[in-house]
């Protein structure tokens, strides 16, 4: 049994890191309805713009960084190398402060470039977080080596904290400055005040995670005066391992993020630059694609994002041992984790679209228009939370190079979709929608095709996807029976979708339990397993 947990720990890692993952999505959510009322869809357009470019500037300069200096130090923790450990986190500091230094400048000086004129000012309140946020990335890196995510959730949920309260306060207040302007000019003040919550959340994350690492510098010191074996490398060779691996991870997650900006240029360019919308009105129904169904279609892929960051140093880990055999079997424990809480998730979202909207963005304008957009992205949860994984798995077996050559395939493809889509039909963001269910489809089929080649891997297609997709439209139907009708007896939005949430997650159980989908090994691996287990137990699902 200690074995075991031992071989499962990265699923309670990744159990309590997807935790804080999704608690910071979920009070992304809450906050993000009154900040619309604040703001209006005008103002998270200018938001959305701003935001885009500041993620694609980030994710060149620092995104990645959690994952790459993860897979290092988690190698050189495997052999003890802890001398060798901490000049890798040394010299990562280092990269980052040049690399988001100069990250910061070009956000800051080239805004004018970079977005459009309304903007401007919101992606400079954006620049300065750049710098911060690599500084942050490489203190949760250096944590999750030690295969631990405590740290990281905890200044993740503070981080996310901090962002709302700022965020609200800081719209409204900006927007106070200027009442006596026109709508717009209030818009553009409101998106600035929002972007300084981001900040302000990254700077309180980062002094936590650096008053953690002072808390912990004497056993880390510790450490490494007792390393006397190993010897120390050098500068040249720590800084070459660095770029080795820090390159191919930013090129992979940039591409792999890149969709996102690229159809928002696109869109902007042809909607106001062909067909002669009006800067306003193309924002207010980015915000709504954007801001709006895109912020809860995120919510579940939480899960696979902290499964990967677990993965990355447990299967780097093992290779670094030469357990290959080990390593596959940590990747199908991932994935099907991942697929027992993606495939319904999906369901749950297309069945619910209305009345999830309805609860977290109720402004009557654009619900139903957000809820159709979320219904038809509902899929891209299972293709991002798998596409997610595979890139975290590709890394941690040393194929770097493999997802920067498969998101570039992807992207190419997804933008011969949208580019006839948004000139020659009236479909406006459906195509934003047809393009992203495009690409993150080609991120699965050819990250699958990728895995298979390099560890002669073969997925167990009825347990990990059907079986579970089964249970899922069980429960879809259940959900939305009990929905409607709640809501017909007490036609109160929100009674009537806690009451189908509920029904949804006990039906789901306990059809995967009675059809096979889980055991009640699987059970156990998983965080709070052994209650689960003992809950089936009570109910007479296990014996």
């Amino acid at each position: 049994m200690a074995e075991n947990k031992k071989k499962d720990g990265f699923v309670m890692q990744a159990g309590i890191l997807a935790i804080a993952g999704i608690l910071c999505r979920i009070i992304g959510l809450l906050y993000k309805s009154p900040l619309t009322s604040i703001i209006g869809d005008e103002g998270n357009g200018y938001y959305g713009f701003a935001y885009n470019i500041y993620t694609i500037i980030l994710l060149i300069s620092s995104y990645s960084i959690p994952s790459a200096i993860s897979k290092v130090i988690a190698q050189k923790l495997e052999l003890r190398e802890y001398r060798n450990a901490h000049k890798i986190f040394k010299f990562a500091l280092l990269y980052v402060v040049i690399v988001g230094g100069v990250a910061s400048l070009v956000a800051f000086f080239g805004a004018n470039i970079l977005v459009t004129p309304n903007s401007v000012p919101v992606l400079r309140m954006f620049a300065p977080t750049i710098f911060l946020s690599g500084l942050l990335g490489v203190l949760r890196g250096y944590f999750q080596a030690h295969k631990t995510m405590l740290q990281t959730s905890v200044s993740q949920i503070l981080e996310q904290i901090l962002n709302a309260a700022v965020s609200i306060g800081g719209a409204y207040l900006f927007m106070q400055m200027v009442t006596d302007k026109d709508e717009t000019t209030q818009a553009v003040y409101g998106a600035m005040g929002s972007a300084l919550g981001t900040g302000v959340g990254v700077l309180t994350a980062l002094l936590f995670m650096f008053a953690v690492y002072m808390m912990n510098r004497k056993l880390i010191r510790r450490r490494i005066d007792k390393d006397v074996r190993h010897k120390e490398e050098s500068n040249e060779a720590v800084a070459k391992l660095i770029l080795s691996v820090v390159t191919p991870f930013i090129l992979s997650t940039c591409i792999y993020n890149l969709t996102t900006s690229l159809n928002q240029t696109l869109y902007t360019n042809v909607y106001m630059g062909m067909k002669g919308v009006a800067e306003e009105a193309a924002s207010s129904a980015y915000g709504v694609f954007s801001v709006k169904a895109m912020t809860v279609v995120n919510i579940p892929v939480a899960f696979a994002s902290a499964m990967s960051s677990a993965v990355i140093p447990s299967i780097s880990g093992c290779f670094a041992r030469g357990e290959k055999k080990e390593a596959k079997q940590k990747i199908h424990q991932a994935i099907q984790t991942v697929m027992l809480i993606s495939i319904p998730s999906a369901v749950g979202l297309f069945v619910l679209a209305e009345p999830i909207m309805g609860v977290l963005f109720p402004q009557k304008e654009s619900l139903a228009l957000a809820s159709n957009l979320l219904r038809c992205l509902s899929v891209t949860v299972v293709f991002y939370g798998l596409s997610t994984l595979s890139n975290a798995i590709l890394q941690g077996i040393g194929k770097v190079n493999v997802p920067v050559k498969n998101a570039t395939i992807a992207l190419v493809i997804q933008t011969a979709v949208i580019v006839p889509l948004l000139i020659y039909t009236d479909l406006n963001l459906y195509s934003l929608v047809i393009a992203t269910i495009v690409y993150s489809f080609m991120m699965c089929v050819l990250n699958s095709h990728a895995m298979k080649k390099a560890l002669d891997y073969k997925e167990k297609v009825v347990k990990t996807y059907l079986i579970p997709l089964l249970a899922a439209m069980v429960m879809g139907v259940a959900a939305g029976g009990v929905y409607y009708g709640v809501y017909k007896l007490v036609p109160i939005n929100l009674v009537a979708l806690a009451f189908a949430v509920v029904v949804a997650v006990i039906v789901y159980f306990v059809v995967l339990i009675k059809i096979g989908g889980v055991t009640e090994k699987d059970l156990v691996s998983m965080p709070k397993g052994t209650l689960l287990v003992r809950v089936a137990k009570k109910a007479h699902l296990l014996h």
